[in-house]
């Protein structure tokens, strides 16, 4: 039986960070985009999200250097 697919409720990225490395389908809430298709508003999302992930882990993320949608979403 295959997979239901999703109703569309988050908007995946790629981010590019300037170390080099890269996260694939970084996930944000379309609620939180409220139809926002500025790159300001998704690097700030996803600042936050790496903020938190740092206070929790005690690792820090560099700067990011590119964000784009996930290819397919």
């Amino acid at each position: 039986m295959s997979r239901k697919k999703s109703n569309g409720e988050f908007t995946a990225f790629d981010v590019v960070y300037e170390d080099g490395s890269r996260t694939s389908n970084r996930k944000i809430a379309n609620s939180e985009l409220d139809g926002a298709q500025d790159d300001a508003v998704v690097r700030t999302i996803i600042e936050a999200q790496d903020q938190k992930v740092a206070e929790l882990s005690g690792r820090p993320r560099g700067a990011i250097k590119s964000i784009a949608r996930s290819a397919g979403r």
